[in-house]
């Protein structure tokens, strides 16, 4: 089974979860190329929106993630990617794209790691 590209207009979100801890790591997007790519050599590959281009995670900064296994949601829509992360996976030097909290009730912004 693969997801089903041409339902989003050809890119659906991942997210991105390390294996072993159970943390969400980052949202991305994949179409069929990055899709193919991933599932060809084991490691995670995205398509960028902004550069209109495939990437792999980590080539450029060594932070890569090897693939543990892949999920599909009930609908195709959406992919799950269970990873050994190496190095942190946040562009901006953090474990986790979500690394920033608001707590209920509260507009206060909280760092977290």
């Amino acid at each position: 089974m693969q997801p089903d590209f041409d339902k989003e207009g050809g890119l659906i979100p991942v997210i991105t979860q390390d294996a072993k801890s159970d943390k969400v790591l980052m949202l991305a997007w994949i179409n069929a190329l990055a899709w193919e790519e991933t599932i060809r050599t084991g490691w995670a590959h995205y398509w960028s929106r902004s550069r209109k281009k495939l990437w792999k995670k980590g080539e450029s900064s060594g932070h890569t993630q090897r693939i543990i296994e892949i999920r599909i949601d009930c609908d195709a829509d959406a992919v799950l990617y269970l990873v050994e992360q190496k190095g942190p996976a946040c562009h901006e030097g953090y474990a986790s794209c979500f690394y920033r909290s608001i707590g209920a009730g509260s507009d206060e912004l909280h760092i977290v790691e």
